[in-house]
């Protein structure tokens, strides 16, 4: 086994855990995972820069990932991904093969890796399997070019709330206070979610936390109500 893992045979009942396999028989997910390469990155460590050829298309089995692009030399953060995620397929999708934006580990991570040839052999013989991904990656493009526009035409208090919505809707955790928002993310962090500076962040996550709309429960975000924070923004 060489320091990226890659002799390690993956459970093929993993693969049941994401939509685009579904339908797939045993046989088929068992010949599937052969075709898989393990790969454990450390904390902070870069998967793959914007820019780069890339060839693979990656599998969160355990940690989080950040998806990030370098604007005028500052960091914007485009999406986090957790397990059961997928990443890195606009690269093996298209003919070009470059990174669109780049990723690193926000945790200690284990990524399953498929090389581009064994990928669309795979759509080859499962079509199915390329709408749904295609589906998506369509839906992700959308969310994107929402946040782009969030970021030119929004102020910064509707830019954090509407960052707090959509973790939650992602990564939130449902308790019998409200939704916990299963990720420690740094006021800097967040304020290259949203962009503005971390000071501001700072200030808008302690006037929520005054107005009884979050709290703060081992570093990570609680809201109390997502329908009481909606209606912040969007009114009653």
């Amino acid at each position: 086994m060489n320091k990226w893992g890659m002799f390690i045979v993956i459970d093929w009942r993993f693969l049941c855990y994401f939509p685009f396999f579904e339908e797939l028989e045993e046989a088929d997910l068992r010949e599937i995972s052969s075709m898989f390469i393990t790969r454990t990155y450390e904390k902070g460590r870069t998967v793959f820069l914007e820019g780069e050829k890339g060839d693979e298309l990656y599998m969160i089995k355990s940690g989080v990932i950040n998806i990030y692009r370098i604007d005028e030399a500052r960091e914007i953060i485009l999406a986090i991904f957790g397990d059961g995620d997928f990443f890195g397929e606009m690269a093996v999708l298209e003919n070009e093969q470059v990174r669109s934006a780049s990723a690193k580990t926000m945790e200690k991570s284990v990524l399953y890796a498929l090389k581009r040839q064994d990928f669309m052999s795979l759509l080859n013989r499962n079509p199915n399997i390329s709408m749904k991904i295609l589906k998506t990656t369509l839906d992700r493009l959308r969310k994107a070019n929402e946040l782009i526009t969030n970021l030119t035409i929004l102020d910064a208090r509707t830019r954090v709330i509407r960052m707090l919505l959509r973790l939650a809707g992602q990564h939130g955790t449902q308790r019998k206070d409200g939704i916990l928002i299963n990720l420690k993310l740094t006021h800097q962090q967040m304020a290259d979610m949203t962009g503005t500076v971390r000071e501001t962040v700072t200030k808008i996550l302690l006037e929520l936390q005054d107005e009884k709309l979050i709290h703060i429960e081992k570093k990570k975000i609680m809201i109390g109500s997502i329908e009481k924070l909606e209606q912040v923004i969007f009114g009653d």
